[in-house]
């Protein structure tokens, strides 16, 4: 019985791949891969000729029996599009499957998009929580945030161009006007790093493109009251919009219940076009 090897590749640039990935691609039996396409892309750059097979969410399942039967014969690995298998790609059926059938399955380390934003971070990050993707819906989303705004490390969470601006929208809401660092497009050509607060973001981050990693200050005892106030704000913005209030009148009557300013609970409104003015 050969190897399983969890090989990781660039995330962008081509050149962020070690010498021990380029080994193993060469001398592997056959590569899994997420998308084949973009996989072929990498292995021409390095003039790596060992077939490719599709291995996704799509077809993860009835592909298991055909990836152990070659495992009989050769090494076998398994590649995402970008970054390290397994870690918001499909892989984690495979590798109990591996593990099930006494298959040694073997990591080849490289880059992650998490760990390149912990290293440009301003503040000092000695510990992280890792959220992945925070959900589709704007209800899971508001869960997640719920549940860790009292964590005190910096949370992770990686971000699609077409929910960027709704997911710091939540992170407003939820956790208060924090300290924010979004790295987009790591690597590539239009690499950008912003710092600053959920509210400069968004008020940058108009028209978003590319992939992003949001790094989110931890909670602070001190921020408390605010976010607390936050929260009851954003509920008072919400009931007072169905009322049919102007916007004005909404600023009003939420900062006479809470201890915002003014300005703090026009960013609340943000996102909230549907409120007449």
């Amino acid at each position: 019985m050969r190897s399983l090897y969890i090989v990781s590749t660039p995330i962008g640039n081509l050149e962020d791949i070690t010498l021990r990935a380029v080994r193993v691609l060469s001398e592997v039996h056959l590569i899994a891969a997420e998308d084949t396409r973009i996989t072929r892309r990498l292995l021409s750059r390095y003039d790596i000729h060992t077939p490719l097979t599709s291995y996704n969410n799509h077809n993860r399942f009835s592909k298991i029996p055909q990836l152990l039967k070659s495992l009989e014969t050769g090494d076998l690995a398994l590649v995402s599009d970008a970054g390290t298998p397994l870690i918001n790609d499909p892989g984690h059926e495979l590798i109990s499957s591996a593990i099930e059938h006494s298959i040694p399955v073997v990591p080849v380390p490289g880059v992650s998009s998490i760990t390149a934003a912990i290293v440009l971070s301003e503040w000092e990050i000695g510990e992280f929580m890792y959220l992945g993707f925070l959900g589709r819906k704007k209800t899971e989303r508001i869960q997640v945030l719920k549940q860790h705004m009292n964590v005190k490390c910096t949370l992770i969470c990686l971000e699609s161009p077409h929910r960027l601006r709704a997911t710091l929208e939540d992170i407003l809401h939820v956790l208060g006007d924090r300290r924010l660092n979004i790295c987009r497009e790591m690597t590539k050509i239009h690499e950008e790093i912003f710092r600053g607060t959920v509210s400069t973001a968004l008020n940058h981050f108009l028209d978003p493109r590319g992939e992003f990693t949001l790094l989110i200050h931890g909670y602070n005892e001190k921020e408390l009251p605010n976010t607390l106030d936050m929260d009851k704000a954003s509920k008072l913005i919400k009931d007072l919009k169905v009322q049919g209030l102007r916007s004005k009148d909404i600023i009003r009557l939420v900062k006479d219940e809470t201890d915002l300013s003014r300005r703090e609970i026009y960013k609340l409104l943000i996102g909230y076009s549907s409120i007449p003015d």
